[in-house]
């Protein structure tokens, strides 16, 4: 037997998906650790104890192994990360500090940035007493117009030593059109400062801006010492048990890389836990035959939305975490701290619910770890939703009378209120916050939600999603059959995938088109991001095919908006400028309202990049299935706190295709409960996936 496998540390629990040879697939969940490695090692574990294995003999079979975390991301949240120093131009050390004069709100929501004690508070991601300057100069041709001064930069590196220094990150001005000094940079300081981590802007980010270039190169040598330390630990524990294949991360853009491509480039790997569920659904949205997607995801700690667009996720260039812009090209996912384990509690008269988030430890009141303040998990108990005898496939044993004591301290006496209508406000507002940010990633992006399809991921996902749907004026949802896992499902389904970027600056001049030199300029940095990318695929091995695409960044002379607009070939010809130039018009005209574009301005061609895929094999597919199984019925409150519902319950680990259940239900699955409102139905089809019609 060999299994294909995908795993995802979240904020609270580790999940693992497993396919066998058989297509038959299982979810395992495990509370996240504070190591992060021993959960996913506990995970494992049970997945071998449920096909009567040891852990060396199924290690030993495993065919497959894709990964996602947000162990980086977290470390940039929590200030945890490497202990990192920068070194660059003399004079340009403040680069950090200004940002783009909005660096103290950068990566803060809404109302967070309106806050200005909070705006105030947050530090750049290297202090400036680690921000060292040396004396050299390249100009905007690559040209050394002052050569780096090499005694100077060893003594001021010297200082380092000192500061319990663990990775550096060099970016120097123009380095990106002549990396010869960042080169001998990084020389000096593995004499100076041997086993630190370095990371090089050329490398890291190399493209025009120097604010986002330190800081993606900073964020980048910030992660490398933990996310190496992490990856290799995993790596070694699971190949000593007798795995044979490498694990296999999933990157921001959505691709999976063996750990050998991104030890040096964990930054590309910042949003994994994000991105592997966009193409978890995105590989479940196929399956159902749909391609324009909204992807949900309710986890203990936050809630996730993507975008899918005929058949590809949206696409951003920059991440906003910490203080810091980071320049990786990712899936667009935005998130909000509203998740099971958001802790509800009454402020100045006014109830809350999250951001803070209980966690895995102590967890919700209800989980009997400690935990004595209100959760959604446990309004969710509280209001009939959750099982407390089922949770986790009755792994775990919840507590409804903690959870009611919880909420009945914290926010049903504040608020004058019974603990069913205390529970069912905490809902509510759980729910508007996850509509409104639905509603910012659709109507506010010019997309009608209508014409899409809701797919409900996440341990709490398959709960919320019927009001969600309704919020949106939608008349059904999906819930995949992997919801609680579908970011290890989508890790474990990806394939192979790395993006490359090089600068290729081009103006043009209005009514003129580029000439030759320019041309070859824009051609050679393609060939070159080409080569990366061919280059780091070809690490994990053979493939079934690799697929190039390739952009160019362009705008209108004088402007601040550029798109990226594809093109086909590895020259770029004159023929291939006017036809980017087209499909950037009529895209600008598109975003930016009819008449906005203005070609007598003439083009600026920014830089290219590249991105390729290689098709891996992919997990068999069972259709194999079990019927609903009822299990009598309980109360559920639905609409109104005060007129809780009697509700058929049913039981299933895989459902079998055609298995229907009519509304008010819900479909308890291991890690998650499928609720189906009154007058509502849910059909499962022949993967699993369960489709819930609304009530007209």
């Amino acid at each position: 037997m060999g299994f294909f496998i995908g795993t995802d540390v979240g904020g609270t629990f580790t999940d693992i998906w497993v396919s066998d040879s058989d297509g038959q697939t299982r979810v395992f969940k495990s509370p996240t650790t504070s190591d992060v490695l021993s959960g996913v090692i506990d995970g494992l574990q049970l997945a071998a104890q449920s096909y009567e294995l040891g852990f060396d003999a199924f290690c030993s079979q495993i065919e497959r192994f894709g990964h996602g975390t947000t162990v980086g991301l977290n470390a940039l949240l929590t200030g945890n990360a490497a202990r990192t120093a920068v070194i660059t131009t003399r004079g340009f050390g403040d680069t950090l500090e200004i940002g783009r004069l909005k660096r103290q709100t950068s990566g803060m929501n809404e109302l967070e940035r309106t806050d200005a004690f909070l705006r105030n508070r947050i530090p750049p991601l290297v202090p400036r007493d680690l921000v060292i300057e040396v004396d050299e100069r390249i100009d905007v041709k690559g040209n050394v117009i002052k050569s780096l001064d090499e005694a100077g930069a060893r003594a001021e590196i010297g200082k380092l030593k000192d500061q319990k220094i663990e990775a550096v990150a060099i970016c120097t001005l123009w380095s990106t059109h002549n990396p010869l000094h960042e080169r001998r940079l990084r020389e000096l300081v593995q004499e100076e400062l041997p086993g630190v981590f370095v990371s090089c802007s050329h490398e890291i980010s190399p493209g025009v801006g120097e604010y986002a270039r330190m800081s993606t190169t900073a964020g980048n040598a910030a992660l490398g010492p933990l996310a190496g330390r992490y990856l290799s630990s995993l790596e070694a524990k699971l190949q000593t048990a007798g795995m044979k294949v490498p694990v296999l991360m999933m990157t921001c853009a959505g691709g999976v890389l063996p750990t050998a491509v991104l030890n040096d480039r964990p930054a590309f790997a910042l949003f994994s836990g994000p991105a592997g569920g966009v193409m978890g659904s995105r590989a479940t949205g196929a399956q159902a035959g749909f391609d324009n997607i909204v992807t949900m995801d309710i986890g203990g700690t936050s809630f996730d939305v993507g975008v899918i667009v005929s058949g590809k996720p949206i696409m951003r260039t920059e991440i906003s975490v910490a203080g810091a812009d980071i320049r990786v090209h990712s899936i667009d996912v935005e998130s909000i701290g509203a998740g099971g384990g958001s802790i509800a509690y009454v402020e100045f008269g006014e109830l809350r619910v999250g951001p803070r988030s209980a966690g895995a430890n102590p967890g919700p009141a209800c989980y009997g770890r400690g935990g004595t303040r209100p959760t959604a998990t446990d309004a969710d108990l509280v209001l009939g939703v959750l099982d407390p005898d089922n949770f986790i496939g009755g792994r775990m044993k919840l507590d409804v009378e903690a959870a009611a004591r919880a909420i009945d301290e914290h926010v049903a006496k504040p608020l004058g209120m019974s603990v069913t209508e205390a529970a069912w406000s905490i809902r509510q507002i759980l729910d508007s916050k996850m509509a409104d940010l639905l509603r910012r990633m659709t109507i506010e992006r010019g997309y009608d939600p209508r014409d899409f399809t809701l797919l409900a991921n996440g341990g709490a996902g398959p709960s919320h999603a019927w009001v969600l749907g309704e919020e949106l004026g939608l008349d059904s949802f999906i819930v995949p059959a992997a919801a609680t896992a579908e970011s290890a499902y989508g890790t474990g389904n990806s394939d192979l995938g790395f993006t490359a970027e090089r600068p290729a600056y081009a103006r043009i001049s209005p009514g003129t088109v580029p000439k030759p030199e320019q041309l070859a300029h824009v051609t050679s940095s393609v060939k070159a991001a080409t080569e990366e990318v061919r280059n780091n695929l070809a690490l994990a091995g053979p493939t079934n095919g690799i697929r190039i695409e390739r952009f160019v960044a362009i705008k209108f002379r004088g402007q601040t908006n550029h798109l990226d607009i594809p093109f086909d070939g590895d020259e770029f010809t004159l023929d291939a400028f006017k036809v980017v130039t087209g499909t950037f018009e009529k895209q600008y005209e598109a975003l930016f309202g009819r008449g906005a574009a203005f070609s007598n301005a003439g083009y600026e061609v920014i830089s290219v990049r590249v991105m390729g895929t290689g098709a891996l094999p992919p997990p068999a597919l069972a259709t194999k299935g079990e019927r609903f199984e009822p299990r009598g019925t309980r109360s559920v409150v639905f609409r109104d706190a005060k007129v809780p519902v009697e509700t058929a319950i049913y039981r299933t680990s895989f459902p079998k295709a055609g298995e229907t259940a009519q509304g008010p239900a819900i479909i308890e699955f291991p890690g998650q409960s499928v609720v189906v409102p009154p007058g509502a139905s849910a059909k499962a089809d022949s993967f699993g996936n369960i489709h819930v019609r609304l009530a007209s």
